[in-house]
């Protein structure tokens, strides 16, 4: 925890001043350390958003942490990759201008910042930090599974609160535009939503003489964000790319010998760019000097077949 706190208080506050305006500015969240002068200055914040970020000023610090999670997970993920989900010169934001294309990076990035803060919220609800929401109200009296019956106990992750705090804030500023990009975050951030509710565990601890286990109590919990990340990048790897349908409501896939996309995957409209060769138009650094990289790895971006 000391280490996502350092990182939370240094990232977000280097990226703050030498940073422009960017589409999603949320991402800066917590750069500075008054949440009412954040809310007034971020720029970029829709009416709903600053309306949340007043309200619900602990969740906004919540949120700041969420940041650091997912960056930092999505730095792993891609630490081998050409685009490294980075952008490490002074003077250059986090992602560049790479993000302005509607590519597969942009799709997890979305994707991975959405479901950051859905685990953040909800890890500070269990934690006893937001005043609007706690453990899992449902989860309470008696059930059964495999085992037999147990008892609802401790402290369930609820999951459910943070993912409908997430889809009010993070989706608010695309569900003002019906552009196509907005469509396409919109659906990208819902993956992330719904991946890391995917992931919730039963933990239980049994009770008896000698640990007979004659009564059980179970809760439910996020697991570890990594899972998230990891599944997520399995989904980037099978991003698929779509175009707009006729009406201009929802996607259909851009070559039809490949499925239709789920509300789980991931979609994009644009093929990415070279990213081995650096193109300060669209932010990107190119890969020159740097040694950790290996010729033609799983999940490099490429053109749709």
């Amino acid at each position: 925890m000391n280490f996502l706190s350092g990182i939370w208080w240094s990232l977000p506050l280097v990226l703050f001043w030498a940073t422009p305006r960017v589409t999603s500015s949320w991402w800066y969240m917590g750069a500075v350390g008054s949440s009412r002068v954040m809310c007034d200055n971020v720029p970029g914040l829709v009416s709903r958003q600053r309306q949340l970020c007043r309200r619900h000023r602990a969740a906004m610090l919540s949120i700041g942490r969420g940041v650091a999670a997912w960056t930092a997970e999505c730095q792993h993920q891609f630490r081998q990759h050409r685009w490294n989900c980075n952008a490490p010169e002074r003077g250059h934001r986090l992602l560049g201008r790479v993000l302005q294309r509607s590519s597969r990076e942009s799709a997890f990035v979305h994707a991975i910042s959405s479901a950051g803060v859905v685990f953040a919220i909800t890890r500070a609800c269990s934690q006893g930090e937001l005043k609007s929401c706690s453990c899992d109200p449902k989860k309470k009296g008696s059930a059964k599974d495999s085992k037999g019956l147990f008892d609802w106990g401790g402290c369930s992750d609820n999951v459910d609160y943070g993912v409908r705090f997430a889809r009010a804030f993070v989706d608010a500023k695309e569900r003002k535009g019906k552009d196509a990009r907005a469509l396409m975050n919109l659906h990208n951030n819902r993956a992330g939503r719904k991946a890391v509710k995917r992931f919730l565990k039963q933990e239980c601890k049994c009770h008896g003489v000698s640990g007979s286990c004659t009564l059980r109590t179970c809760w439910l919990a996020m697991a570890d964000f990594r899972k998230t990340g990891d599944y997520l990048w399995k989904k980037y790897n099978g991003a698929i790319q779509v175009v707009m349908n006729q009406d201009g409501t929802g996607f259909t896939v851009a070559n039809k010998r490949f499925k239709k996309p789920t509300k789980n995957d991931l979609v994009y409209f644009e093929s990415s760019p070279d990213y081995c060769i650096r193109d300060r138009d669209v932010g990107n650094l190119g890969s020159l000097g740097r040694t950790s990289l290996t010729a033609n790895q799983p999940g490099q971006p490429r053109e749709a077949e």
